[in-house]
């Protein structure tokens, strides 16, 4: 009898309810906290993607710092000094509560405001993030060594974690922000915060009371006494992963992370400008999680191997090759179903190669490592090195390249695998060269791509053909749209895909005349006439039909010497109503907008009609927070990030910030123009609250004019008689906002997107 033997082990649910509902809590105020802060720092900072991605990488690199500091007590320490340690860390951590910005803090003016940024991340949420970062990993490790049944094999406790995040994330847009405000956000964190450090102190308790024998003893009595034989057969080889391991490791990891952005940089640039679509993807990623780390995993992976090559041949069909078939919702539902089979494959490819729970912090630690250096790839490389969304193609051949069996392929031969993808790309060329004019062949072109994907399912069982020959066709078809969409210019910055197209449309006469579009994302943000006589005329949602033509044309005898302010630069089509005696500041916040905008190949509203204009780079918010007080006669808010106005733009205390620099007979007015969300609820609700006068136009053009879109617009004023002469205009339908009682005020605390969905 092993001198073990009285050790029995424990098959209570409890244990498992306690260090499941440890990981569930912990990654669900994991998940909270990350846009309950950026929330905090919006009206301080503006809404800067740059701002995003800072704080992003921030929370990546704590998250691996907390995951390498569990692998280094729980590899270093004895069980008991990593409850001393750990102890001790949770109660410095509570130094940074209540959640707060620094007393009297403020960013740099003159500088860029990166490391200020990251300097606030840390002394405010630093400590929290990190505990809450360390526990996925450790209280796994600390599973391991409790004795129970299943402790030879604790990964199923990382479903429970994602479940956490998973409903964390669907929580609080559709739950938590639209009820709560931010200050009771902070303070039910701040209790959330102190459970969770309970809970670890209960598992802490389970495993000083499970473990009394030496070190060595647990491990004899772990490896012998606290399973039973079936379990032992199950038992992971706890030999040393070598390299080629970790570096499978390190790559199942990386390609879904980075996927994971590149699929909703994609969808939101490429397919729709939805709100909130960035939460479908997340949500299968962190459901792909759940599913593969459960009892499931087994079935569900053998199952997404199998099927993920089937749905490749339509994915690459309608997705690359010819889309234009397809409603934007069927083209968004290919690419979900496309990207979550990949990362079942990829994470289904991790759950089965977990090790040994000798190595659980280690391979948790790669995997960490992976996932933050896929987020900087897609924050910080893929933006200065393509200039558009290119990094999600690449990974959807990098996630095909994972499928079992590339090492054999590989050991093989890697140059037999090179084969098919080369004749696929031969082929391709040579049809492009042996056609003069690809677009009057461009049906041809496109059933030949679809047949050459169909014969890449041939290789569904070779890794290595079947992904290079997919990205070939994906390269070929990219090309083909790209040459047919005459894009003139296309650069990408932290804002977005800037892009310049060249269109045709049918003139007043009948005839095809040629002009030029800017694009943001999916969004139109501007057009321009090339003919001299034309050049000079307002376009789309600035049309001198539109809304705000009939605001110039109505005050057009008492705004000689008007000071304009203009929120958002566009192709600069609203300098065409300026006057010489006028002055006129562009608020942009995309230095690249303001450089095409400049540029004469592309528009000239700004060379040909501007006379004393200034431009503003920077967020609009911090920008008229410095300008003094009644500057404004007009204040015009024509921001948009792709198809929408950023949130910090439309709250209570901006709406006050405006009329505080518009003089008391001056005029707020607001481009509404907005496909998904319902605008004006909020600002009907503001004028309400705030006493002020306020006018509606959702205009619609009565004849077919080129370029003449309908639009939305808003005006505001302190006084009603200065929108007296819109109300009573002729030249357009003025009317009064209505009122609604079914929201409460957008505020700095508080917005709901979820409640102005049309």
């Amino acid at each position: 009898m092993s001198q073990h033997s009285e050790v029995t082990t424990d098959r209570s649910i409890s244990l498992i309810v306690l260090f499941a509902g440890t990981l569930f809590t912990s990654a669900s105020l994991m998940f909270v906290l990350q846009p309950l802060f950026g929330k905090i720092l919006l009206p301080l900072l503006g809404g800067s993607p740059a701002v995003w991605n800072t704080c992003m990488v921030f929370y990546q690199s704590i998250l691996f710092l907390g995951y390498l500091y569990a692998h280094a007590i729980s590899t270093r320490l004895s069980q008991h000094r990593q409850i001393q340690v750990h102890t001790l860390i949770i109660l410095i951590s509570f130094l940074a509560l209540p959640l707060a910005l620094p007393d009297n803090t403020a960013p740099p003016t003159e500088s860029n405001p990166t490391l200020w940024l990251l300097g606030v991340l840390g002394v405010s949420i630093g400590l929290p993030f990190f505990v809450v970062s360390t526990t996925a990993p450790l209280i796994q490790k600390w599973f391991a060594h409790v004795g129970h049944h299943t402790s030879h094999d604790p990964y199923y406790l990382y479903a429970a974690s994602n479940t956490g995040s998973l409903i964390a994330l669907l929580s609080y847009p559709f739950v938590i922000e639209p009820a709560i405000g931010l200050n009771d956000q902070k303070t039910y964190w701040g209790f959330g915060y102190f459970f969770l450090c309970l809970v670890i102190a209960g598992c802490a308790f389970m495993l000083w009371k499970s473990n009394r024998q030496s070190d060595l003893a647990e491990e004899i009595v772990f490896a012998d006494d606290w399973m039973d034989a079936d379990d032992k057969s199950t038992l992971a080889d706890d030999k040393d992963p070598d390299f080629y391991t970790k570096l499978h490791w390190f790559a199942l990891a990386f390609v879904p992370s980075s996927l994971l952005l590149g699929l909703t940089n994609f969808i939101s640039t490429d397919i729709a400008s939805v709100p909130l679509l960035w939460i479908i993807p997340l949500t299968l990623y962190l459901l792909s999680f759940v599913i593969v780390f459960s009892k499931w995993e087994d079935v569900s992976y053998r199952l997404m191997v199998k099927l993920q090559p089937v749905f490749l041949l339509p994915f690459i069909a309608y997705a690359f090759i010819n889309p234009a078939d397809l409603p934007y919702w069927g083209y968004l539902v290919l690419h979900l179903i496309s990207f979550f089979f990949a990362v079942m494959v990829c994470h289904g490819g991790l759950a089965k190669m977990r090790p040994h729970t000798k190595h659980l912090t280690g391979f948790y630690l790669i995997m960490s490592f992976a996932g933050m250096l896929g987020g900087m790839f897609n924050t910080f490389v893929a933006p200065f090195i393509f200039n558009g969304i290119y990094e999600y193609p690449i990974m959807i051949v990098a996630a095909l390249l994972l499928r079992p069996g590339l090492k054999p392929a590989i050991d093989k031969g890697l140059l037999l695998s090179l084969i098919p993808p080369v004749l696929v790309l031969i082929a391709g060329f040579v049809l492009y060269a042996s056609i003069n004019d690809l677009l009057q062949y461009f049906d041809v072109i496109v059933v030949t791509l679809i047949i050459l994907t169909c014969l890449i399912y041939l290789f569904r069982d070779k890794p290595a053909p079947l992904a290079m020959s997919a990205g070939v066709i994906i390269f070929l078809a990219v090309s083909l749209h790209s040459l047919s969409s005459h894009t003139l210019y296309q650069e990408r910055t932290f804002f977005g895909v800037l892009g310049v197209r060249e269109s045709v449309l049918t003139n007043e006469q009948g005839q095809p005349e040629i002009y030029h579009e800017l694009f943001h994302g999916t969004t139109k943000h501007g057009a321009q006439r090339l003919a001299a006589n034309l050049a000079k005329t307002p376009l789309t949602y600035f049309s001198h039909q539109g809304p705000i033509g009939q605001l110039f044309k109505e005050f057009d005898d008492v705004n000689q010497k008007w000071t304009i302010g203009i929120v958002g630069l566009g192709a600069g089509t609203l300098a065409c109503y300026a006057k010489p005696e006028q002055n006129w500041t562009f608020y942009e916040i995309d230095p690249l907008v303001v450089e095409v905008a400049s540029n004469p190949a592309y528009f000239t509203y700004l060379s040909r009609c501007s006379f004393n204009t200034t431009m503003s780079i920077g967020d609009a918010r911090l920008s008229i927070e410095k300008e003094p007080d009644q500057k404004y006669d007009l204040l015009v808010i024509d921001a948009f990030s792709s198809d929408a106005i950023p949130t910090h733009l439309l709250t209570r205390e901006v709406i006050q910030l405006y009329f505080k620099k518009i003089k008391p007979n001056g005029i707020l007015a607001f481009h509404m123009t907005n496909r998904h969300l319902l605008l004006k609820k909020v600002l009907s609700i503001h004028a309400e609250n705030l006493h002020l006068a306020s006018l509606i136009q959702e205009f619609k053009p009565l004849t077919e004019i080129p370029l003449v879109v309908a639009t939305d617009w808003v005006v505001m004023s302190q006084k009603t008689e200065t929108l007296d002469r819109l109300s009573t205009s002729e030249l357009g339908n003025w009317v009064k906002m209505p009122l609604y009682f079914d929201m409460k005020p957008w505020t700095d605390d508080f917005t709901n997107i979820v409640s102005i969905w049309k």
